[in-house]
This record gives structure tokens, C-alpha cells and sequence, in this order.
């Protein structure tokens, strides 16, 4: 790792990013390839098949001795995370988003070493803004081309109480139906109901529809939690660096780990505050209950 200039990397993935988003907003999103990739919520257009082929091709003809792994070319049960040098690239995430020109999609960059978050760059070219990180660097955001602003974005976040104070970010997902769907269900319901109800009654749900921007959120302190199962690695390499470097956590979506995989597709994110992340964890893993979400790579 001390021969690999980090932030060589990340000025090439700022690049990269910036043009990835020149592709999208000058694409007609609306026309979809063959259609769908497993069910009518799941889709795929020809713009994240032509950016992640743009990407790879500035990203490894520089660093050809680095791993490429990209959502549209992953290969199930063939591609794997492994220790080397890693880039790891959602072209455009809430691709259902940037079809119904739902400005809450973006390009996720994201470099491990060792399986570790090193490296993350998440662009948002429709609201122009742009979140950033290196690991023992410290995250930014800039927006509109203006100065880096230093994550998480107030100064003194407020310590993290209990759920009932907590704005949450949660998504549906592709795969509408099983135990995973059923037991999504349960949660989004006890976390909203009331506690007379048996609930936590937290301040509301937020469904972004991009689990980059999620975290991305958790990391600017603008959400205090993000509970997903389901995405990838493609989906939260990037924001895992971000939100580490703004002083917040990433702990499973399944009770009981605190050291989930980049790889593991269960994850619950917690924005920096000075007490209460681990207690929130563990709110988060007790309205779950004996409930696990099983999703297989």
C-alpha cells in the first residue's frame, strides 16, 4: 500500500466521475436495452453499460496490475473480492432514478486494498455535487464546483439518542418477494409505528433509491441511519470510505456483527456523533429481532 499514490487515484476517480456525469445528463434515459435485468423493478439502460465502459477503460489502462469489479459486468459465483488493489464501480446508481429523471442518482467509485474501503468518490451530476474520501484523510462534499466542505457537515453533531430521534434510510429493493421482502416489511413498519404500537416511532423513512447517496447522507449527518440488505459491494464501497473518514460506522444489517464484508450485502450505517452509535446499532438490531436477511453473492 505505501507504493500506491491514494490520491493519484482519487484525482483520476474525480475525473472519471465528472465525465461518467456528463454521459448521464446528456443521455435519453428513458430508453431501456433488452428491458429488464430480473423484474420490472430492476432495470438497465444503455447509458450504465457505456459509462461502466468508459470507467473501466480510464481506470485500468493506467493501473492494468488493479481488479475491476462493475455491476454490469459481474459474473455470479465467478466474480469475487479479493485482497488486491480493487476498483469497485456502480456506473449509475438508482438507475430507476435517472429513468424517471428523479434527481437522486450518481456514479460510485470505490478502491479497496486488502478488502478495505480506501478510496471513495460518489458524483451526483444532476444536483452537481460531489462527496469524497481517503482513508486517515478525512470526506468532503463539494457542491457546484465551490469549496470542499469537510463532512460530516455540522460541526458539532448532536450525540444520537434512540431510534424515535433518528431520520432512516431504507430501501425496497428489487426483489419484492420471500423472507427477505416479508421481513423488510416488518421493520419499516415497526420502526414507523408508534411506540404505544409497539414501535420505535422514528422520524420518518427516506427510500432515495441509491444506497451511494444513502450512505453519502448518513456520512453529511443528513441521515442518521441507513439499514440495507440486498445491494452490493458496486453499491456502498465508495460511501463505506466516506462515511468511516466523517466519523460514523458501518456495522451489519443482521444482528450481532459489528465487521461486516464489503461484500456481504447486509449493512447498517450510522452517521458520526460524539455517543449513541452503538446504542443505535443495537436499537436497529432489536427491532429486527430473530429476523435475518439472507442474500447470496
Amino acid at each position: 500500500m505505501a507504493d500506491i499514490n491514494l490520491q493519484e487515484i482519487q484525482d483520476l476517480l474525480i475525473s472519471v466521475a465528472h465525465e461518467a456525469g456528463r454521459m448521464m445528463l446528456t443521455a435519453t434515459p428513458s430508453h431501456l436495452d433488452s428491458g429488464t435485468k430480473k423484474n420490472s423493478a430492476d432495470l438497465v439502460t444503455e447509458t450504465d453499460r457505456a459509462v461502466e465502459k468508459m470507467v473501466s477503460t480510464r481506470l485500468l489502462t493506467p493501473y492494468p496490475t488493479f481488479s475491476f469489479i462493475g455491476e454490469e459486468t459481474y459474473v455470479p459465483g465467478k466474480t469475487h473480492l479479493t485482497t488486491a488493489p480493487t476498483f469497485i464501480v456502480d456506473p449509475v446508481d438508482g438507475t430507476t432514478n435517472f429513468v424517471h429523471a428523479f434527481p437522486a442518482f450518481c456514479i460510485s467509485l470505490g478502491f479497496t486494498i486488502d478488502k478495505v474501503p480506501t478510496i471513495g468518490v460518489i458524483y451526483n451530476p444532476f444536483l452537481d455535487e460531489l462527496y469524497t474520501g481517503i482513508k486517515g484523510q478525512g470526506a468532503f462534499l463539494t457542491r457546484n464546483g465551490g469549496e470542499k466542505e469537510r463532512l460530516p457537515l455540522r460541526k458539532e453533531p448532536e450525540p444520537l439518542v434512540d431510534l424515535s430521534t433518528c431520520l432512516i434510510g431504507a430501501e425496497w429493493g428489487s426483489d419484492r418477494s420471500g423472507d427477505n421482502f416479508e421481513l423488510k416489511c416488518k421493520v419499516f413498519r415497526k420502526l414507523a409505528a408508534t411506540k404505544e404500537n409497539g414501535g420505535a416511532m422514528v422520524h420518518s423513512l427516506r427510500c432515495m433509491g441509491s444506497a451511494a447517496l444513502n450512505i453519502a447522507y448518513v456520512a453529511a449527518g443528513q441521515q442518521d441511519v441507513f439499514w440495507e440488505g440486498g445491494c452490493w459491494a458496486w453499491d456502498v464501497a465508495a460511501g463505506w470510505c466516506i462515511l468511516i473518514e466523517a466519523g460514523g460506522i458501518m456495522a451489519s444489517g443482521n444482528p450481532g456483527d459489528w465487521e461486516p464484508e464489503v461484500d456481504g450485502r447486509k449493512y447498517l450505517a450510522v452517521r458520526g456523533a460524539p455517543k449513541g452509535q452503538k446504542q443505535i446499532v443495537e436499537e436497529m438490531w432489536g427491532v429486527i429481532g430473530d429476523g435475518r436477511m439472507d442474500y447470496q453473492s
